[in-house]
């Protein structure tokens, strides 16, 4: 049974908000229609022609990506350029392609989680904060013999998480009064008669990202035809999210050792390294996915031994020296291609849990452009 693009794009939000990427980058669903139905999904790091052909061998309707297929403004639309022509192929075959880049690297769950998770470190965190997660307070009424089953509903959307627990709300009980004009259709009562009827009042915290889902569960849960609830912006400070993540190996290490159990784990056969002492031990690892070069200073800040990111530059190893914390360059598409390993499972999980038959395809073979000879 076929889906709308837009309920697959849900899922995803889910983990990976729009509102957690970067103020640069470009994300969401760039070409096609929310409407449109999808049975089969193909993702992948790029689109590139190998990834389009195969997308469409597969005859998938939707094309998932992590990096931004249109990044830059156009300043012209032609079929003899790279750009040009996989623009003209996808609208032709009415593909949709949405992005997840920065709010996925960011996102609990995404990018650099897995690759820590990949290379067993523990205690892991954000390697820096830069994303604080705005959360706001809902309040509704409704009816004392409908008050569990709509708190259910908006717990089970998100609402009411606090630290370790779910589901948290206050209420207190009151007169609710209401006037049924002409056209209306109420649950309780007849047109132009005012009532009066028992009502519950539930407050409870909610992420500002999650306010749609919630509001949604509200309206479809609750008896009423016209809702009552108030929205109250908040000054508490919710989750905090950032880039990197920092944590803790199991035993230390020497980084000869380590080095091998990063080819292992990443399917490398080679990485550069930084550093002056391959003996040296190494407990507390800094990472990045994809190109992370700029997190130099954050991870030495915070005391990492080791930094594993990509795409290091000549001058950032030089930096590294000088700070005295080592570096391995595993590659920009080796520490970012797990990610999207899991996200196509999660996705599997979220339509088998909705009872839809999609399928969802990894790009393979997807190799790093940049070879050892």
């Amino acid at each position: 049974m076929a889906l709308a693009c837009g309920r697959i794009i849900e899922w995803i939000e889910r983990i990976a908000p729009q509102a957690l990427a970067e103020h640069w980058d470009q994300v969401g669903l760039q070409v096609g229609h929310s409407a449109t139905e999808v049975k089969k999904v193909y993702l992948a790091l790029d689109l590139d022609e190998a990834v389009l052909e195969q997308a469409l061998e597969k005859e998938c309707q939707m094309i998932v990506l992590h990096h931004p297929f249109i990044f830059k403004p156009l300043h012209h639309l032609r079929w003899d350029t790279l750009q040009g022509r996989l623009i003209k192929k996808v609208i032709e075959n009415n593909l949709q392609i949405y992005v997840a880049h920065t709010n996925l690297d960011i996102a609990r769950g995404g990018v650099n989680d897995v690759l820590a998770e990949k290379l067993g470190l523990e205690n892991v965190e954000p390697l820096y904060e830069n994303k604080k997660e705005e959360l706001v307070k809902i309040a509704y009424f409704v009816p004392l013999e409908d008050e569990k089953k709509v708190r259910q509903a908006i717990g089970d959307a998100g609402a009411g998480h606090i630290g370790q627990y779910s589901h948290c709300t206050f209420r207190t009980e009151g007169t609710g009064t209401f006037l049924p004009l002409q056209g209306a259709n109420p649950h309780i009562g007849a047109v132009g008669t005012i009532e009066e009827v028992k009502e519950m009042r539930v407050e409870t915290i909610v992420p500002q990202k999650k306010l749609k889902a919630v509001l949604k569960a509200l309206f479809k849960a609750h008896p009423y035809e016209e809702v009552a609830y108030d929205i109250y912006p908040l000054q508490n400070e919710g989750e905090k999210n950032g880039l990197g993540r920092i944590g803790l190996l199991a035993t230390p290490l020497a980084i000869k050792d380590f080095a091998e159990e990063v080819k292992q784990k990443l399917n490398l056969t080679s990485l550069r390294w930084v550093g002056l002492d391959v003996e040296r031990k190494v407990k507390k690892i800094a990472l990045c996915g994809g190109s992370g070069g700029s997190t130099i200073g954050h991870a030495r800040y915070r005391g990492a031994d080791l930094l594993l990111t990509g795409d290091i530059k000549y001058h950032e190893g030089q930096e590294a020296l000088a700070l005295g914390i080592d570096l391995f360059d595993a590659g920009h598409f080796a520490t970012e291609k797990p990610a999207m390993d899991r996200l196509a499972q999660y996705l599997q999980d979220k339509a088998k849990e909705e009872k839809r038959n999609l399928e969802f395809f990894v790009h393979e073979p997807n190799q790093d452009p940049l070879r050892l000879l």
